[in-house]
């Protein structure tokens, strides 16, 4: 049977590089050894999986050897810190068919145990749903691994897979689930609470930890979420809190106080997108560099955006990070 990923939080990690100062190439390059003890740290905290070399890891930005060596380098790092098997996907973010099966097959190799494919938007306007659904298709028809649909309209000139499209879709024993990052919480129900899809095989999950709660209680899998690059304990527990059941009025408080802190925290997210998240997890965490990622994501925040609201909200959830334990409930 078709293995599918857990419920839960999954980070979507940003890829470290090493500074420019330390590269004698064009670009800096690929720091492995930072990414492996950041993803001990994620697993040591309550995540539950990783996606490495999605839209927040920059894969688009890296070679085919690079994408190799980090993702192998990461599965070894975890498997000798104790955490064999620990879960991994893996972001696809090109449109070739051809091209998509050899990143499967690099990332197979590499031990990854599922592939996160973007839809392919490049010609978004003339993508139609009959379309989008025979190239997952045949994607999932001959990949290694198994797949999740991944719709990021942001990034895929305004693609939105439908509900109709993940009804069927979702049939496939090769596609075990979907990635929805954007604000259309409809969607994330209608497919989470479909009569029609095994939801123990098909997961879906949102790319924004401010729909956590909400779409959790109606039956989501959880969230890929970049806040909890920095913050794993608190978006943990809010996952942990939300699909308990039933759910007591102590612990209904504690949901809505938790999700009022992530959701006010992740507007920093929003607002400073890829080059945030690195600067958060260095400032929280001491990882990485304050460089940013590559060019054109060269650069860090603005003198004073510390005084902003949504870094205040992170504030608010670093409160939170220091007094709950993981898996606590």
């Amino acid at each position: 049977m078709t293995s599918s990923p857990p419920t839960g939080v999954f980070v979507p990690v940003p890829t470290f590089f090493k500074p420019a100062s330390a590269s004698n190439s064009l670009q800096p390059q690929v720091d492995v050894d930072t990414q492996v003890k950041h993803s001990i740290h994620l697993a040591k905290n309550g995540i539950r999986g990783l996606v490495l070399l999605g839209s927040t890891g920059e894969a688009i930005h890296m070679s085919k050897q690079e994408r190799f060596d980090l993702v192998s380098g990461v599965r070894k790092g975890l498997n000798d810190a104790g955490y064999p098997d620990y879960p991994i996907m893996a972001g696809v973010l090109i449109n070739s068919v051809d091209e998509v099966l050899e990143w499967l097959q690099d990332f197979k190799k590499a031990g990854v145990q599922w592939g996160l494919v973007l839809a392919p938007g490049y010609f978004g306007a003339a993508a139609n749903q009959e379309n989008i659904r025979e190239w997952y298709t045949v994607v999932a028809d001959h990949s290694p691994i198994p797949i999740l649909i991944y719709n990021y309209p942001g990034v895929t000139n305004n693609v939105m897979v439908t509900p109709e499209t993940y009804n069927i879709l979702a049939q496939h024993p090769n596609i075990v689930g979907c990635k929805m990052s954007h604000g259309n919480v409809s969607y994330h129900v209608q497919v989470s609470l479909d009569p029609e899809i095994d939801h123990n095989k098909f997961r879906v999950f949102s790319g924004f930890g401010q729909q956590l709660g909400p779409i959790v209680f109606f039956g989501a899998a959880g969230v890929i979420d970049g806040l909890a690059a920095m913050y794993p304990k608190t978006v943990s527990r809010l996952m942990n809190l939300s699909e308990k059941r039933p759910i007591e009025p102590k612990v209904h408080e504690e949901i809505q106080a938790l999700q009022y802190a992530v959701s006010t925290a992740e507007e920093y997210i929003g607002k400073w997108g890829i080059v945030g998240i690195k600067e958060g997890v260095y400032r929280v965490l001491g990882m990485g560099t304050l460089e940013g990622g590559r060019l054109p994501l060269k650069g860090k925040l603005p003198d004073g955006s510390d005084k902003s609201r949504p870094y205040y909200g992170a504030r608010i959830v670093l409160t939170c990070e220091t007094r709950s334990p993981p898996n606590a409930i």
